[in-house]
């Protein structure tokens, strides 16, 4: 499936700090769900931070499927999205969770002592409530 085209609405939406929830599938094939950070890339990816050794992690590992939902300031408004992970690298020197956690917090994230691992989500759907 090709990547849609995001409409300007929904792009600008996600390029604001939000609360999002994101969905994988355990090892069971039963959803499991958690709150997280997310930025939109300009190429209309969704990158991702996780803590190493989440399950979330382990779960893309073996399923590369993922869902997320970003909501505005109420859950009148908000964006779905169904994807996949197509890559997953080490935030080595932690700059991928800092520009992250400027975004949400405005300061470099706090945690230093833990690895990080950063996951790109390519978009296969989406849909956007209240988007106008």
């Amino acid at each position: 499936m090709t990547n849609p085209p995001l409409t300007d609405a929904v792009r600008e939406f996600l390029r604001r700090p939000a609360p999002c929830v994101v969905g994988t599938l355990g090892k069971h094939g039963q959803p499991v769900t958690a709150a997280t950070w997310f930025r939109l890339q300009d190429d209309d990816t969704i990158l991702l931070n996780i803590q190493a050794g989440r399950a979330r992690i382990r779960h893309v590992t073996a399923d590369p499927r993922i869902a997320l939902t970003v909501l505005g300031e109420t859950w009148y408004q908000h964006v779905s999205i169904q994807g996949r992970v197509t890559d997953m690298h080490t935030d080595a020197d932690l700059s991928v969770i800092d520009a992250i956690s400027e975004h949400y917090t405005g300061k470099p994230y706090a945690v230093r002592d833990k690895q990080r691992v950063s996951m790109i989500v390519q978009i296969d759907r989406y849909f956007g409530w209240n988007m106008s």
